[in-house]
């Protein structure tokens, strides 16, 4: 497969397509949305080879190319995909999609430049979860800022400049310690290479250092708590694609990041210092989630959400390493590491869905207050129905994708400390009372006003989304195993660089 341009072709189709979108103008809006939407599409009917064409019981990395790109540092073009970057790309593809489809009406400024940003925006993620060489990652990892930047910056609402300065303040003051951690390893192993980095011999000291400096760089991605300040202010200034874009795939390059450069490359500062980031995700999964009880606006409250089930992806992360160190339990450790990439992908699906059922409701109120609601279901009896099972998905029921991850994480705590896994459980409590709250104050009720009963249900275009979101949720939630199944191999390795001492 090396000569195979499969990953190449999903990285540079959506950025050629989005320069070709630009190409349209200002004049033709319904010529930019259809050529975007038709490169969108591909794009997604193209990542779907890679699941089915993937060797699952391999843990190699798939689909490889590697072409010289700055000989002078030996730094290459290097592509390749695991199960964990698979489950990412094919997700990115989906939610692009969905996104561009959802905007169809929303946009009627710029669209050209709008629907361009999404297209070099979801080229670049894909670039991130498949680039093999840690000099192209950091590229990628950092150009994903300037179409976000850039998406918020002209789309966002009244606070839109503040929000994204903040944004790009904190993502890119945390992405420099990054760098200088990969500068550090290319000077004493002479290569960018991923594979080289995490086979690279280093002292304690050495690992301490490169460990704080990824886990800055990822941390303000995931986000975790306390430099999670940027993402609420993000997320309400931004347009509904560009937080559903947010939510559901660029958090998720925090997680990806500490499982392709703290886990493998510095395991025994990540075992030295995993109390800590369990400490900090502990107090996502908890304090963040009763931050979101006081919240009065939707955007708001659904981003705390966020951070809380994002809290989940790096208890599970790191408590492998416990399991695995200190106990030798290697399947309760890939069970810690599988909830983690479960509740990656499930989150991507139930916070995309949940920021998109805003974004209806905003297009026809204007408001995202949720004191400007009551009674949405005697209206919008379609999309109350929808909005009830995202809701119940983000609160954890079993049946849906938001069960699964997080009970696989929660199983694992307990076999490492049990005191653990009740910390965590406990935002299952707090994330079903915000989230019912949530659903009680805007959907039940007497009608609130005369703006509610005038409201019309979702047309067909709403209903392809969100539906389509609906059947994300749940085929994961009642049938996982194909998920895992893909990154079982991956995982299984991952576990076995935990186990392995570089000092």
């Amino acid at each position: 497969m090396e000569t195979w341009p499969l990953l190449s072709l999903l990285v540079w189709l959506p950025i050629v397509g989005g320069i070709a979108v630009l190409a349209t103008g200002e004049s033709r809006p319904q010529q930019a949305r259809v050529i975007g939407l038709a490169v969108a599409i591909a794009t997604f009917l193209l990542s779907l080879p890679l699941y089915t064409g993937f060797d699952a019981s391999s843990a190699a990395m798939q689909f490889v190319e590697r072409h010289a790109w700055i000989p002078a540092i030996g730094s290459w073009y290097h592509l390749g995909a695991d199960g964990i970057s698979v489950a990412l790309i094919v997700l990115t593809t989906f939610c692009t999609v969905l996104v561009l489809l959802g905007a169809w009406q929303a946009i009627e400024d710029r669209v050209h430049q709008y629907v361009a940003s999404f297209l070099v925006l979801e080229g670049l993620m894909v670039g991130v979860f498949c680039a093999m060489d840690a000099l192209l990652f950091y590229v990628f990892f950092e150009a994903m800022l300037i179409p976000m930047f850039i998406i918020i910056g002209i789309w966002g609402g009244p606070r839109r400049v503040y929000a994204t300065i903040k944004f790009f303040i904190y993502t890119f003051f945390g992405s420099i310690f990054m760098l200088v951690g990969l500068i550090y390893l290319y000077l004493k192993g002479g290569s960018w290479a991923l594979s080289d980095l995490a086979a690279l011999p280093l002292t304690a000291t050495e690992q301490m250092w490169l460990f704080f400096a990824f886990l800055l760089a990822f941390a303000v991605k995931v986000p975790m708590w306390p430099v999670h300040t940027w993402l609420p202010d993000a997320h309400v200034e931004a347009p509904t694609g560009g937080s559903v874009i947010l939510a559901a795939i660029m958090l998720k390059i925090g997680g990806y990041g500490f499982l392709r450069f703290n886990l493998p490359v510095t395991p025994d500062a990540s075992h030295e210092f995993a109390w800590l980031v369990i400490a900090l995700s502990l107090v996502a999964v908890i304090y963040v989630g009763f931050v979101a009880l006081v919240q009065e606006d939707m955007k708001k409250l659904i981003a705390y959400s966020s951070i809380s089930h994002m809290g989940f992806v790096t208890l599970g992360a790191f408590i492998s390493l416990s399991l695995v160190r200190e106990q030798g339990n290697m399947d309760a450790a890939q069970l810690g590491l599988q909830g983690a990439m479960v509740q990656m992908i499930s989150h991507g699906f139930v916070s995309g869905a949940m920021f998109s059922c805003v974004g209806v409701l905003y297009e026809r109120m204007h408001s995202r207050m949720i004191a400007d609601y009551g009674g949405v279901a005697n209206t919008m009896p379609w999309f109350a129905a929808l909005f009830v099972l995202f809701a119940m998905a983000n609160s954890g029921l079993p049946g849906t994708s938001g069960f699964v991850g997080e009970f696989m994480v929660i199983l694992a705590s307990f076999q490492a400390n049990p005191w653990l896994a009740i910390g965590a459980g406990v935002t299952l409590v707090v994330g079903a009372a915000y989230t019912l709250w949530l659903v009680k104050r805007v959907l039940f009720g007497a009608v609130a006003n005369d703006h509610v009963a005038q409201l019309k249900d979702i047309d067909a275009r709403e209903a392809v989304v969100l539906g389509a979101f609906a059947l994300a949720v749940l085929a994961l939630g009642i049938w996982p195993a194909p998920l895992v199944e893909l990154m079982d191999a991956s995982i299984a390795q991952l576990a076995q660089q935990l186990l392995a001492s570089k000092a």
